[in-house]
């Protein structure tokens, strides 16, 4: 990974003018102090900081000086921050939408290719503060979570193969409940090792038998929580366990008694959330690889497909791509058989195995699918060597459970309707948009 910051680096100094020292250059020009800090502050110090997944710290003009060339490059190439989302194609209303503004990436633009200046330091905005690692990032909006669940312990080794360990644990839940928020949380040490970590609630039926109920949470690397959205139940079950499947990776750290936690944020009297109004939500995976029967040749490239029905109508509420180092992009498109029409819903055309986004649709916004319309899921393939992230392109390439092995799915959180509740959320969506028609002067 430095290796290749560097060499980008490289190359991108040649783009931009030499270093102009701290003065600020004639003209209106943006300053470290005024504008680029702010940026900085809101778009990079998550991950950009001593301690976290960043390999250099933004958290100073000193800092983030030498590298002000390549932080040009990559926003300008929308490759940092990493939200593998396109930006022209599908469903832009967006919860936690970590892509930075046009304005913002011509503000950081015009900054280096005017030397970088720092400006009036009394114009610096005050530290801000970000979780540590290993510390809950949807604490700082929610608080501690409400039940925490973890894995039995393992001791991971500094160096291997891929592995997996599977426990089941009692979750201590005792009453079933409505879940608000959900987040999957690696220990700090086996941070860099957890590739992903899935987790599903296990409870008996009326013979005794356990049994699946449905999906806790998913993992993977760079991956937020999770937030149920409004009038939609994923329950936790009273009396369950939780079945973990946990893929380490050995990145040189050998960490003994590893475990990984769920944290569980409940819906209270305070949120006016009433169960009995509400339509269930689950989590499921989608698969497209038709039974895991593909391979990719060497030098070659693939796209493989899947689809899905439900004969009632569904709201979309959540997006997640799974892919591997070949894997490139991935869409999701609604065919509608009464008309014959494709309508694509989202797409992530620059896929990044490193990052792992949940793509949450705003509240009015989350697609809605009428019974019988099949959803289509695409991936795309690159096993060449134009591919940056393929690790060998001699190499045939099949689905499989390692990192060096490919996936083809999609993580998506469905909230499944009657048709009435599809009916009035359809309603409210057209009446929002006669609303913003009359509001325009009647231009759509």
């Amino acid at each position: 990974m430095k290796k290749i910051i560097e060499i980008g680096l490289f190359s991108a100094m040649a783009m931009v003018p030499a270093f102009a020292g701290a003065a600020e250059p004639a003209g209106e020009v943006p300053t470290y102090s005024r504008e680029v800090s702010r940026i900085i502050q809101d778009n990079c110090q998550i991950c950009h900081q001593p301690g976290q997944i960043g390999p250099m710290s933004f958290t100073s003009y000193e800092e983030v000086r030498p590298w002000a060339p390549l932080i040009r490059l990559k926003v300008q190439e929308r490759e940092m921050p990493p939200y593998q989302y396109d930006h022209d194609i599908g469903v832009q209303e967006l919860k936690g939408d970590w892509r930075m503004s046009a304005e913002d990436i011509n503000t950081i633009v015009a900054w280096v290719d005017a030397g970088s200046p720092l400006g009036n330091t009394e114009e610096l905005p005050p530290p801000k503060q970000f979780p540590v690692v290993g510390e809950w990032r949807l604490g700082a909006e929610l608080g501690p979570p409400d039940h925490i669940i973890q894995s039995s312990k393992w001791d991971v080794p500094a160096n291997g193969q891929d592995m997996w360990w599977e426990p089941e644990v009692d979750t201590g839940i005792t009453e079933s409940r409505c879940i608000k928020a959900v987040e999957t949380l690696p220990s700090a040490a086996a941070h860099g090792s957890t590739h992903h970590a899935n987790s599903h609630f296990i409870t008996q039926n009326e013979d005794g038998e356990w049994e699946t109920f449905g999906r806790l949470s998913e993992y993977a690397y760079g991956k937020l929580g999770e937030l149920v959205p409004e009038g939609a139940c994923r329950t936790a079950p009273a009396n369950s366990k939780v079945g973990w499947s946990i893929h380490y990776y050995p990145d040189g750290n050998a960490v003994a008694d590893d475990q990984v936690t769920v944290g569980i944020w409940y819906h209270d009297e305070e949120d006016n959330f009433v169960e009995e109004e509400s339509y269930p939500q689950d989590l499921r995976l989608y698969a497209l690889d038709g039974g895991g029967d593909y391979l990719i040749p060497p030098h070659g490239k693939l796209m493989t497909q899947g689809f899905h029905a439900f004969d009632h109508p569904v709201r979309i509420d959540s997006w997640q791509p799974h892919l591997h180092l070949r894997g490139v992009a991935m869409s999701m498109e609604v065919f509608y058989p009464e008309t014959g029409q494709r309508e694509t819903i989202s797409q992530a055309s620059n896929w990044n195995a490193g990052w792992n986004h949940s793509h949450t649709y705003d509240d009015g916004f989350q697609p809605l699918v009428p019974a019988g319309a099949t959803i289509i899921l695409t991936s795309w393939f690159d096993n060449t060597a134009a591919n940056p992230r393929n690790p060998d392109p001699d190499q045939w390439v099949g689905a499989g459970q390692r990192t060096t092995d490919e996936m083809s799915h999609a993580w998506i959180a469905v909230t499944h309707l009657d048709d009435e509740g599809y009916d009035k959320m359809l309603a409210e969506r057209e009446e929002r948009e006669q609303r913003t028609v009359a509001a325009s002067g009647g231009v759509r």
